[in-house]
């Protein structure tokens, strides 16, 4: 069942997600790379293990944060743009 979130909802889901000092490394690594990780190398940039990045990853994605593409066995993740300037105009500039 797809339930369609009010904007305040959103915004309170995106705050939620970035409340967390891995996830704001996680965000921070993306965007200070600007392209598309595998979700192997994020971890690895910000010292996060592999079953606590995926926790991350999973928070990051439902907020709308970012975006997540399967390749074979691989996972590639990279920033939506798109969420950031429509909810949060000039965040990922101060990072």
């Amino acid at each position: 069942m797809n339930i369609k979130l009010s904007e305040d909802q959103i915004r309170v889901q995106i705050f939620k997600a970035l409340a967390d000092e891995s996830r704001l490394a996680i965000v921070r690594t993306l965007y200070k790379n600007q392209r598309e990780l595998s979700c192997g190398e994020v971890g690895e940039q910000c010292n996060i293990v592999k079953t606590t990045a995926s926790y991350h990853f999973r928070t990051l994605r439902e907020a709308g944060l970012t975006i997540v593409r399967k390749d074979s066995r691989t996972r590639y993740i990279r920033l939506n743009l798109e969420t950031f300037q429509k909810y949060l105009p000039d965040f990922l500039d101060t990072l």
